[in-house]
């Protein structure tokens, strides 16, 4: 009997999670005659109890799922709405939350973005993309990729439930998570500096973030939707936790934690971690109490963030999402860097099966998105001290939404990223302001190291009451035909905002953050 011929695809993708899938559809939606091929080695659709970390999106990669990919009224009908980022300081020391501080929205802001449940969500993709005439190979465990001219460029050797198999690929794209297949087979690991711990787990249930509080003013000043759809963070020096709702009325909770100032002991497993909130967060601890002591699962990671020294090749292989570079989810830009990675990605494989040189776009693109890594590593880096802080805090995060909105999101969501005569054009704007931006966060860090602990005073920062933020927001609903113009006069915004930061932050901190923001929102307007 004859050997059966190997398959053969234009792009085999490792790895049928979010990163995965998306890809796979946006590849698809780009070019719709390839064939491509998704390995997954756990079982499609997953089941809905799946949690990963990831579920709360920002602009970024909202716009990448709602808009670019088209999945809005998927999003709206199985995920959730969210409400924003919102962040309290002080409530360590309260009984009633209404006596910390707050920093957040009290309206929706206008470019919308989503909670997600990961396990339906990919469980929706996996049936989107077959549905689309990709192959999703399910149960598949990849056991390694070899470079083989003869299968197309590359072999994928991998193990089915009943046996051995293979299939060549001109493109192989990595999006196995932490696994990292191409990571480990091409010794492509980077070792990150930034040092921080982490656990999550969720509660059946869902947990009111407003009834923490009777006080019906409190209560009154944020309108149109709970505080419980936003994404809350409850601060404190050296760390944060995060309650972010789930669709079916379940929470995801988690605590990341700087292991200088929070030992990875506190988070070991689901009883140290709800003694250490007793210590620093009462409020959380008493709201958990309420689903006893056995969460619907817990997981944790040491040391997560992670580096990569290469992230493709005109060779024909890549990595996307995690398999890749790994910040931080603090601002919660984990979609973010599926977003991006994925977008530069179908255009290199575009331009690439299209049989035009990719070179130059490969270098640009990589360059890039690295960029885009060590930009975010600057927001995070040395800067936990600070996180209990609530004048600092409002201050960076003026500035930190002010440059993701004013440049990152722009630039994506223009389609300007792989635009290579834009980009060129604004080389010199950009690097000028990543210059900037990384000052800034210097010293913002300069003031972490002081490691502040506010005490809540019942304060409200309204970001929605800050000019910059809403126009800003706003403006990436507009048309963006002149980028370079919209870079520009945001780059003079971004100007007035750091000088005026710049002032703040070397007042002695006697200045209550609301009244700062308040001072700061009438010079900004």
């Amino acid at each position: 009997m004859k050997p059966q011929p190997m398959p053969r695809a234009d792009v085999v993708i490792v790895g049928g999670g979010m990163a995965g899938l998306t890809l796979a559809l946006q590849l698809r939606q780009e070019n719709p005659d390839i064939d491509i091929r998704v390995l997954e080695r756990s079982a499609l659709p997953p089941p809905e109890a799946t949690h990963k970390v990831g579920e709360s999106t920002v602009e970024i990669g909202s716009w990448y799922l709602d808009r670019t990919l088209g999945l809005g009224d998927l999003l709206v009908e199985r995920q959730l709405r969210k409400f924003g980022l919102r962040f309290f300081f002080g409530a360590g020391e309260v009984d009633d939350l209404a006596a910390a501080d707050e920093l957040g929205a009290s309206r929706l802001l206008p470019v919308r973005s989503f909670q997600l449940d990961r396990g339906i969500f990919e469980a929706d993709l996996a049936v989107l993309a077959a549905q689309r005439g990709i192959t999703v190979t399910p149960r598949a465990t990849v056991r390694k990729v070899v470079q083989d001219a003869a299968a197309g460029g590359w072999r994928v050797d991998y193990r089915l439930d009943d046996g051995e198999a293979r299939v060549g690929a001109r493109w192989v794209i990595d999006a196995s998570s932490r696994a990292s297949i191409l990571k480990r087979q091409f010794d492509l690991a980077l070792d990150s500096p930034h040092k921080v711990n982490a656990a999550w787990f969720r509660i059946d249930g869902p947990i009111d973030i407003d009834g923490m509080s009777s006080n019906a003013a409190w209560q009154a000043r944020v309108s149109g939707m709970p505080r419980r759809m936003s994404t809350n963070h409850f601060m404190g020096p050296g760390y944060w936790i995060w309650f972010i709702p789930l669709p079916g009325d379940r929470t995801s909770v988690g605590i990341v934690a700087d292991p200088s100032l929070h030992p990875f002991e506190n988070l070991r497993d689901y009883g140290a971690a709800g003694a250490w909130l007793e210590r620093e967060q009462p409020l959380c601890a008493r709201a958990l109490a309420a689903y006893g002591d056995t969460p619907m699962d817990y997981r944790f990671l040491r040391g997560f963030s992670h580096d990569c020294k290469r992230l493709w090749s005109t060779d024909g292989w890549a990595l996307t999402g995690e398999a890749g570079v790994f910040a931080d989810p603090f601002y919660s830009p984990g979609a973010d860097f599926i977003a991006l990675s994925n977008t530069f990605l179908t255009e290199l494989v575009g331009r690439s099966l299209r049989g035009d040189n990719v070179r130059v776009p490969s270098l640009v693109y990589e360059q890039l998105y690295k960029s885009f890594y060590w930009t975010s590593m600057s927001i995070y880096q040395g800067q936990y001290p600070g996180f209990g802080d609530g004048r600092l805090m409002a201050l960076k995060s003026t500035w930190d939404y002010a440059y993701y909105w004013s440049v990152l999101a722009l630039l994506f969501v223009s389609g300007g990223m792989t635009d290579l005569d834009t980009m060129r054009r604004l080389e010199p704007t950009l690097v000028g302001l990543q210059k900037m931006h990384r000052d800034m966060q210097g010293e913002f860090r300069a003031v972490a190291t002081r490691g502040v602990k506010s005490r809540g005073e019942g304060r409200f920062i309204d970001q929605r009451a800050i000019p910059i933020l809403l126009q800003l927001n706003g403006e990436l609903e507009e048309d963006a035909s002149d980028l370079p113009a919209r870079i520009a006069r945001n780059a003079e915004r971004l100007e007035r905002l750091e000088s005026i930061v710049r002032s703040e932050l070397k007042t002695p901190g006697s200045v209550g953050a609301c009244e700062l923001l308040g001072d700061l929102s009438a010079r900004l307007s």
